[in-house]
């Protein structure tokens, strides 16, 4: 009797580990997917050429790149097939909106962050007023004021 449990003991321990790695690979629940990495930008980033230099009323000038944010990337009838650099065909329109939003100010209105978030905040709502672009969001990627 010893003999025959020293047998069956074994293979039993075999079978029993056998059947708990077949079930680990074969019919566990497939581990959760590790969750979508959300985009810090969400759209297409397009950046105005050439900047824009502006008069501003306290006898300085500013110099600004500006960058917007668009809902999804421009298509070839969204491009102006002209230019020498890549334009939007409503880019008049975007930087003459741009341009009297900017003229005029206060040097600090570009300097300072609140009143420059405020600055782009407005310039934003003027180019939904004025364009039929999507834009997200408008970006100063570069202020220089002298």
């Amino acid at each position: 009797m010893k003999g025959k449990l020293k047998f069956i003991l074994p293979v039993i321990l075999v079978l029993a580990l056998g059947g708990g790695a077949a079930y680990w690979f074969v019919l566990a629940p497939p581990a959760k997917a590790k969750k979508a990495v959300k985009p810090k930008v969400n759209g297409s980033l397009f950046a105005l050429s050439p900047e824009f230099v502006v008069n501003l009323t306290d006898s300085h000038y500013g110099k600004v790149t500006v960058a917007l944010l668009l809902a999804q990337a421009p298509t070839a009838k969204d491009l102006n097939a002209t230019a020498t650099v890549p334009t939007l065909v409503e880019d008049p329109v975007i930087r003459a909106t741009i341009t009297n939003d900017l003229t005029g100010i206060p040097s600090s209105t570009l300097i300072e962050r609140r009143p420059r978030q405020k600055l782009l905040a407005q310039i934003l709502h003027d180019l939904h007023h004025a364009t039929d672009e999507q834009i997200k969001a408008v970006m100063f990627t570069d202020v220089v004021v002298q």
